[in-house]
Protein backbone atom coordinates (compact mmCIF):
# COMPACT_ATOMS: atom_id res chain seq x y z
CA UNK A 1 0.00 0.00 0.00
CA UNK A 2 2.82 1.68 0.70
CA UNK A 3 4.16 1.21 -2.42
CA UNK A 4 0.98 2.21 -4.22
CA UNK A 5 0.98 5.53 -2.80
CA UNK A 6 4.29 6.48 -3.48
CA UNK A 7 3.21 5.64 -7.20
CA UNK A 8 0.12 7.53 -6.61
CA UNK A 9 1.44 10.56 -5.91
CA UNK A 10 4.56 10.22 -8.56
CA UNK A 11 2.17 10.00 -11.64
CA UNK A 12 -0.61 12.11 -10.72
CA UNK A 13 1.03 15.37 -12.32
CA UNK A 14 1.18 14.32 -15.46
CA UNK A 15 -2.50 15.35 -16.65
CA UNK A 16 -2.11 18.27 -14.33
CA UNK A 17 0.59 20.18 -16.04
CA UNK A 18 -1.01 22.13 -18.89
CA UNK A 19 -3.53 23.31 -16.07
CA UNK A 20 -1.44 24.38 -13.58
CA UNK A 21 1.01 26.20 -16.38
CA UNK A 22 -2.92 27.90 -17.10
CA UNK A 23 -4.20 28.78 -13.62
CA UNK A 24 -0.43 29.91 -12.03
CA UNK A 25 0.40 31.42 -15.17
CA UNK A 26 3.59 29.74 -16.20
CA UNK A 27 4.77 28.12 -19.67
CA UNK A 28 4.69 24.27 -19.98
CA UNK A 29 8.69 24.56 -19.45
CA UNK A 30 8.23 26.41 -16.18
CA UNK A 31 5.30 23.71 -15.51
CA UNK A 32 7.02 21.06 -15.93
CA UNK A 33 9.62 21.98 -13.72
CA UNK A 34 6.84 20.65 -11.12
CA UNK A 35 7.99 17.30 -12.46
CA UNK A 36 11.63 17.12 -12.97
CA UNK A 37 12.21 19.16 -9.88
CA UNK A 38 10.02 16.07 -8.27
CA UNK A 39 12.01 12.81 -10.21
CA UNK A 40 15.14 15.02 -9.59
CA UNK A 41 14.67 14.89 -5.76
CA UNK A 42 13.46 11.12 -6.05
CA UNK A 43 17.06 10.23 -7.35
CA UNK A 44 19.17 12.35 -5.44
CA UNK A 45 17.69 11.13 -1.68
CA UNK A 46 18.59 7.56 -2.58
CA UNK A 47 21.95 7.46 -1.36
CA UNK A 48 20.99 9.05 1.98
CA UNK A 49 18.09 6.48 1.71
CA UNK A 50 19.43 3.87 1.50
CA UNK A 51 22.26 4.72 4.00
CA UNK A 52 19.46 4.71 6.51
CA UNK A 53 17.52 1.48 5.43
CA UNK A 54 20.64 -0.28 5.93
CA UNK A 55 21.21 1.39 9.89
CA UNK A 56 17.75 2.17 10.73
CA UNK A 57 15.94 -0.51 9.57
CA UNK A 58 13.09 -0.43 6.59
CA UNK A 59 10.38 -0.07 8.55
CA UNK A 60 11.14 2.43 10.52
CA UNK A 61 12.80 4.69 7.61
CA UNK A 62 9.23 3.96 5.39
CA UNK A 63 7.15 5.38 8.61
CA UNK A 64 9.16 8.14 9.15
CA UNK A 65 9.40 9.10 5.28
CA UNK A 66 5.61 9.03 4.51
CA UNK A 67 4.81 11.05 7.42
CA UNK A 68 7.39 13.90 6.12
CA UNK A 69 5.84 13.28 2.34
CA UNK A 70 2.44 13.87 3.71
CA UNK A 71 3.62 16.99 5.07
CA UNK A 72 4.58 18.38 2.19
CA UNK A 73 1.53 17.14 0.23
CA UNK A 74 -0.45 19.60 2.44
CA UNK A 75 2.12 22.19 1.41
CA UNK A 76 1.44 21.65 -1.75
CA UNK A 77 -2.45 21.42 -1.91
CA UNK A 78 -2.46 25.00 -0.78
CA UNK A 79 0.81 26.40 -2.61
CA UNK A 80 -0.13 29.84 -4.05
CA UNK A 81 2.99 30.23 -6.02
CA UNK A 82 4.39 28.27 -8.83
CA UNK A 83 7.75 28.09 -6.96
CA UNK A 84 6.45 27.41 -3.48
CA UNK A 85 4.55 24.09 -5.42
CA UNK A 86 7.72 23.49 -6.79
CA UNK A 87 9.71 23.39 -3.84
CA UNK A 88 6.47 21.35 -1.95
CA UNK A 89 6.70 18.64 -4.84
CA UNK A 90 10.38 18.34 -4.18
CA UNK A 91 9.99 17.63 -0.92
CA UNK A 92 7.38 15.17 -1.93
CA UNK A 93 9.64 13.36 -4.37
CA UNK A 94 12.52 13.21 -1.62
CA UNK A 95 10.86 11.57 1.07
CA UNK A 96 8.27 9.27 -1.01
CA UNK A 97 11.67 8.46 -2.83
CA UNK A 98 12.72 6.24 0.29
CA UNK A 99 9.40 4.09 -0.09
CA UNK A 100 9.38 2.33 -3.21
CA UNK A 101 13.50 1.01 -2.88
CA UNK A 102 13.01 0.43 0.68
CA UNK A 103 9.68 -1.82 0.32
CA UNK A 104 12.44 -3.91 -3.00
CA UNK A 105 14.98 -3.63 -0.14
CA UNK A 106 12.68 -5.66 1.99
CA UNK A 107 11.55 -8.10 -0.88
CA UNK A 108 15.06 -8.55 -0.85
CA UNK A 109 15.63 -9.39 2.58
CA UNK A 110 12.83 -11.53 3.13
CA UNK A 111 12.30 -13.73 -0.35
CA UNK A 112 14.52 -16.00 -1.60
CA UNK A 113 16.53 -15.11 -5.40
CA UNK A 114 14.68 -18.27 -6.64
CA UNK A 115 11.23 -16.36 -5.71
CA UNK A 116 11.98 -13.09 -5.66
CA UNK A 117 11.51 -11.69 -9.83
CA UNK A 118 7.63 -13.04 -8.87
CA UNK A 119 7.36 -11.80 -5.50
CA UNK A 120 9.07 -7.73 -7.04
CA UNK A 121 6.36 -8.21 -10.00
CA UNK A 122 3.54 -7.98 -7.46
CA UNK A 123 5.00 -5.21 -6.07
CA UNK A 124 5.45 -4.00 -9.43
CA UNK A 125 1.66 -4.41 -10.06
CA UNK A 126 0.75 -2.45 -6.43
CA UNK A 127 3.08 0.42 -7.86
CA UNK A 128 1.06 0.07 -11.38
CA UNK A 129 -2.56 0.09 -9.45
CA UNK A 130 -1.06 3.56 -7.80
CA UNK A 131 0.49 4.55 -11.65
CA UNK A 132 -3.14 4.02 -13.14
CA UNK A 133 -5.07 5.52 -10.85
CA UNK A 134 -3.17 8.28 -10.93
CA UNK A 135 -2.74 9.31 -14.23
CA UNK A 136 -6.93 8.22 -14.87
CA UNK A 137 -8.12 10.16 -11.52
CA UNK A 138 -5.70 12.99 -11.53
CA UNK A 139 -7.29 14.43 -14.85
CA UNK A 140 -10.98 13.65 -14.25
CA UNK A 141 -10.78 15.73 -10.86
CA UNK A 142 -8.65 18.38 -12.21
CA UNK A 143 -11.19 18.76 -15.22
CA UNK A 144 -14.46 19.10 -13.49
CA UNK A 145 -13.23 19.81 -9.83
CA UNK A 146 -9.37 21.47 -9.06
CA UNK A 147 -5.86 20.10 -9.75
CA UNK A 148 -4.98 21.30 -6.03
CA UNK A 149 -7.36 17.89 -4.73
CA UNK A 150 -4.95 15.70 -6.33
CA UNK A 151 -1.93 16.58 -4.18
CA UNK A 152 -4.28 16.02 -0.82
CA UNK A 153 -5.61 12.65 -1.76
CA UNK A 154 -1.96 10.59 -1.11
CA UNK A 155 -1.28 12.95 1.70
CA UNK A 156 -4.35 11.47 3.51
CA UNK A 157 -3.24 7.72 2.20
CA UNK A 158 0.30 8.27 3.20
CA UNK A 159 -0.90 8.42 7.10
CA UNK A 160 -3.14 5.49 6.77
CA UNK A 161 0.06 3.57 5.46
CA UNK A 162 1.84 4.82 8.80
CA UNK A 163 -0.13 2.65 11.06
CA UNK A 164 -0.38 0.04 8.86
CA UNK A 165 3.66 -0.48 8.73
CA UNK A 166 2.97 -0.61 12.60
CA UNK A 167 2.38 -4.62 12.38
CA UNK A 168 5.00 -5.09 9.49
CA UNK A 169 8.25 -7.18 10.89
CA UNK A 170 11.55 -5.84 10.83
CA UNK A 171 13.75 -8.09 8.90
CA UNK A 172 17.42 -9.60 10.24
CA UNK A 173 20.11 -8.08 8.49
CA UNK A 174 23.60 -8.93 7.62
CA UNK A 175 26.05 -7.54 9.98
CA UNK A 176 26.30 -3.71 8.81
CA UNK A 177 29.74 -2.31 7.97
CA UNK A 178 30.18 1.38 8.71
CA UNK A 179 28.47 3.77 6.22
CA UNK A 180 31.67 4.85 4.23
CA UNK A 181 32.51 1.42 3.66
CA UNK A 182 29.32 0.74 2.41
CA UNK A 183 29.46 3.36 -0.09
CA UNK A 184 32.53 2.63 -1.03
CA UNK A 185 31.80 -1.21 -1.51
CA UNK A 186 28.44 -0.54 -4.00
CA UNK A 187 30.50 2.89 -5.89
CA UNK A 188 33.26 0.56 -6.38
CA UNK A 189 31.67 -2.29 -7.38
CA UNK A 190 31.73 -2.62 -11.62
CA UNK A 191 28.87 -4.52 -11.84
CA UNK A 192 26.94 -1.85 -9.74
CA UNK A 193 28.07 1.27 -11.82
CA UNK A 194 26.48 -0.65 -14.77
CA UNK A 195 23.44 -1.61 -13.45
CA UNK A 196 22.56 2.03 -12.20
CA UNK A 197 24.18 3.10 -15.56
CA UNK A 198 21.50 1.01 -17.09
CA UNK A 199 18.93 2.53 -14.68
CA UNK A 200 19.35 5.95 -15.74
CA UNK A 201 19.06 5.59 -19.35
CA UNK A 202 15.84 3.63 -18.60
CA UNK A 203 14.91 6.21 -16.35
CA UNK A 204 15.22 9.01 -18.82
CA UNK A 205 13.29 6.67 -21.69
CA UNK A 206 10.59 4.98 -20.06
CA UNK A 207 9.35 7.27 -16.75
CA UNK A 208 10.79 10.71 -18.06
CA UNK A 209 9.20 10.76 -21.74
CA UNK A 210 6.30 8.78 -20.19
CA UNK A 211 5.15 11.91 -18.32
CA UNK A 212 5.07 13.78 -21.92
CA UNK A 213 2.07 11.18 -23.53
CA UNK A 214 -0.56 13.81 -21.47
CA UNK A 215 1.02 16.69 -22.39
CA UNK A 216 1.74 15.57 -25.54
CA UNK A 217 -2.21 14.84 -26.41
CA UNK A 218 -2.93 18.07 -24.55
CA UNK A 219 -1.21 19.76 -27.08
CA UNK A 220 -3.16 18.40 -30.08
CA UNK A 221 -6.46 19.60 -28.11
CA UNK A 222 -7.51 16.46 -25.82
CA UNK A 223 -8.97 17.69 -22.87
CA UNK A 224 -7.12 16.87 -19.26
CA UNK A 225 -9.62 13.80 -18.39
CA UNK A 226 -9.22 12.06 -22.21
CA UNK A 227 -5.55 12.44 -21.84
CA UNK A 228 -4.98 11.17 -18.28
CA UNK A 229 -7.03 8.16 -19.03
CA UNK A 230 -5.18 7.56 -22.47
CA UNK A 231 -1.89 7.62 -19.89
CA UNK A 232 -3.36 5.56 -17.92
CA UNK A 233 -3.07 2.69 -20.09
CA UNK A 234 0.18 2.66 -18.69
CA UNK A 235 -0.43 1.13 -15.43
CA UNK A 236 -3.15 -1.37 -17.02
CA UNK A 237 0.00 -2.70 -19.32
CA UNK A 238 1.68 -3.49 -16.37
CA UNK A 239 -1.20 -4.92 -14.51
CA UNK A 240 -1.41 -7.47 -17.48
CA UNK A 241 1.97 -8.17 -18.22
CA UNK A 242 3.30 -8.18 -14.41
CA UNK A 243 0.94 -11.68 -14.77
CA UNK A 244 2.62 -12.90 -17.60
CA UNK A 245 5.93 -12.37 -16.16
CA UNK A 246 5.33 -14.30 -12.90
CA UNK A 247 4.87 -16.88 -15.39
CA UNK A 248 6.90 -17.00 -18.26
CA UNK A 249 9.94 -15.83 -15.85
CA UNK A 250 10.37 -19.32 -14.73
CA UNK A 251 10.51 -20.23 -18.04
CA UNK A 252 12.53 -18.10 -20.10
CA UNK A 253 16.00 -16.64 -18.85
CA UNK A 254 16.12 -12.98 -17.43
CA UNK A 255 17.62 -11.75 -20.88
CA UNK A 256 15.28 -13.05 -23.07
CA UNK A 257 12.27 -11.57 -20.86
CA UNK A 258 14.67 -8.37 -20.89
CA UNK A 259 14.66 -8.27 -24.84
CA UNK A 260 10.48 -8.54 -24.69
CA UNK A 261 10.53 -5.54 -22.80
CA UNK A 262 12.99 -3.59 -24.98
CA UNK A 263 11.31 -4.71 -27.80
CA UNK A 264 8.15 -3.19 -26.35
CA UNK A 265 9.33 0.15 -25.73
CA UNK A 266 10.95 0.12 -29.47
CA UNK A 267 7.34 -0.59 -31.01
CA UNK A 268 5.46 1.84 -28.33
CA UNK A 269 7.44 5.42 -29.75
CA UNK A 270 7.55 3.66 -32.75
CA UNK A 271 3.85 3.98 -33.28
CA UNK A 272 4.11 7.39 -31.92
CA UNK A 273 6.54 8.72 -33.96
CA UNK A 274 4.39 7.63 -37.14
CA UNK A 275 1.02 9.45 -35.60
CA UNK A 276 0.41 11.23 -32.32
CA UNK A 277 -3.44 10.28 -31.14
CA UNK A 278 -5.65 9.44 -28.50
CA UNK A 279 -5.15 5.61 -29.88
CA UNK A 280 -1.61 5.62 -30.20
CA UNK A 281 -0.95 6.83 -26.61
CA UNK A 282 -2.94 4.26 -25.47
CA UNK A 283 -1.15 1.85 -27.44
CA UNK A 284 2.17 3.26 -26.83
CA UNK A 285 1.35 3.29 -22.26
CA UNK A 286 -0.11 -0.30 -22.77
CA UNK A 287 3.59 -1.57 -24.27
CA UNK A 288 5.29 1.21 -21.51
CA UNK A 289 3.82 -1.14 -19.33
CA UNK A 290 5.31 -4.25 -20.77
CA UNK A 291 8.48 -2.63 -20.73
CA UNK A 292 8.06 -1.95 -17.11
CA UNK A 293 7.12 -5.57 -16.07
CA UNK A 294 9.33 -7.48 -18.75
CA UNK A 295 12.54 -4.88 -18.49
CA UNK A 296 12.54 -3.34 -15.21
CA UNK A 297 12.00 -5.80 -13.07
CA UNK A 298 14.21 -7.90 -14.49
CA UNK A 299 17.11 -4.80 -13.82
CA UNK A 300 15.66 -4.36 -10.42
CA UNK A 301 15.68 -7.71 -9.47
CA UNK A 302 19.53 -8.03 -11.04
CA UNK A 303 20.47 -5.04 -8.89
CA UNK A 304 18.87 -6.48 -5.12
CA UNK A 305 21.35 -9.78 -6.28
CA UNK A 306 24.92 -7.87 -7.19
CA UNK A 307 26.02 -6.83 -3.95
CA UNK A 308 23.82 -8.37 -0.85
CA UNK A 309 25.44 -7.31 1.90
CA UNK A 310 24.92 -3.36 0.98
CA UNK A 311 21.71 -3.99 -1.02
CA UNK A 312 19.84 -1.62 0.36
CA UNK A 313 22.81 0.98 -0.62
CA UNK A 314 22.34 -0.65 -4.11
CA UNK A 315 18.84 -0.29 -4.81
CA UNK A 316 18.82 3.31 -3.35
CA UNK A 317 21.80 4.16 -5.78
CA UNK A 318 19.68 2.14 -8.61
CA UNK A 319 16.44 3.87 -8.05
CA UNK A 320 18.41 7.39 -7.57
CA UNK A 321 20.09 7.39 -10.81
CA UNK A 322 16.70 6.07 -12.48
CA UNK A 323 14.73 9.11 -11.33
CA UNK A 324 17.66 10.90 -11.97
CA UNK A 325 17.50 9.78 -15.78
CA UNK A 326 13.46 10.93 -15.36
CA UNK A 327 14.29 13.86 -14.50
CA UNK A 328 16.46 14.43 -17.73
CA UNK A 329 14.08 12.68 -20.11
CA UNK A 330 11.16 15.27 -18.42
CA UNK A 331 13.28 18.28 -18.48
CA UNK A 332 14.41 17.43 -22.56
CA UNK A 333 11.89 16.21 -23.57
CA UNK A 334 9.58 19.34 -22.21
CA UNK A 335 12.16 21.53 -24.40
CA UNK A 336 10.78 19.70 -27.79
CA UNK A 337 7.69 19.93 -26.77
CA UNK A 338 7.41 23.20 -26.01
CA UNK A 339 8.84 23.12 -29.95
CA UNK A 340 5.61 21.38 -30.80
CA UNK A 341 8.54 18.90 -31.60
CA UNK A 342 6.82 15.52 -30.36
CA UNK A 343 7.79 13.65 -33.62
CA UNK A 344 11.20 13.97 -32.93
CA UNK A 345 11.09 13.41 -29.04
CA UNK A 346 9.71 10.08 -29.73
CA UNK A 347 11.75 8.88 -32.69
CA UNK A 348 15.35 9.80 -30.67
CA UNK A 349 13.59 8.31 -27.69
CA UNK A 350 12.44 5.03 -29.84
CA UNK A 351 16.36 4.50 -31.13
CA UNK A 352 17.60 5.21 -27.96
CA UNK A 353 15.73 2.52 -26.55
CA UNK A 354 17.01 0.27 -29.06
CA UNK A 355 20.51 0.77 -27.70
CA UNK A 356 19.36 0.21 -24.38
CA UNK A 357 17.94 -3.04 -24.97
CA UNK A 358 20.94 -4.60 -26.38
CA UNK A 359 23.02 -3.12 -24.00
CA UNK A 360 21.09 -4.52 -21.31
CA UNK A 361 20.80 -7.76 -22.52
CA UNK A 362 25.04 -8.60 -23.43
CA UNK A 363 25.53 -7.21 -19.66
CA UNK A 364 23.67 -9.54 -18.10
CA UNK A 365 24.57 -12.27 -20.45
CA UNK A 366 28.13 -11.59 -19.45
CA UNK A 367 27.45 -11.34 -15.76
CA UNK A 368 25.59 -14.69 -15.50
CA UNK A 369 28.51 -16.17 -17.83
CA UNK A 370 30.90 -17.27 -14.93
CA UNK A 371 27.78 -18.21 -12.62
CA UNK A 372 26.23 -20.09 -15.23
CA UNK A 373 29.58 -21.97 -16.20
Amino acid sequence: MAAFVSSFDRFAISPLIVLVAADLGATLTQALTIASSYFLAYGISQPVWGVLSDRIGRIPLMKATLIAAAAAGVVATFAPTLTILVIARALSGAFYGAIVPTSMTYVGDTVAEAHRQPALTDLMAAIAVGTASATALAGVLAHFADWRIVFAIPAVLAVGCVFGLRRLREPAREEQIGVFSTLQAAVTNRWVLIVISLAFVEGAVVLGVLTLLAPALQSQGVGAAVAGLATAAYGVGVIITSRMVKVLSRRLSMPRLMVIGGAATVIGFAVLTVHLSTLTVIIAALLLGATWSFQHSSLQTWATAVLPRARGTVVALFAGCLFAGSALGTSVGGALGDNDQWTLLFAMTGLVALGLTFTIVISRRTFAGPRNG
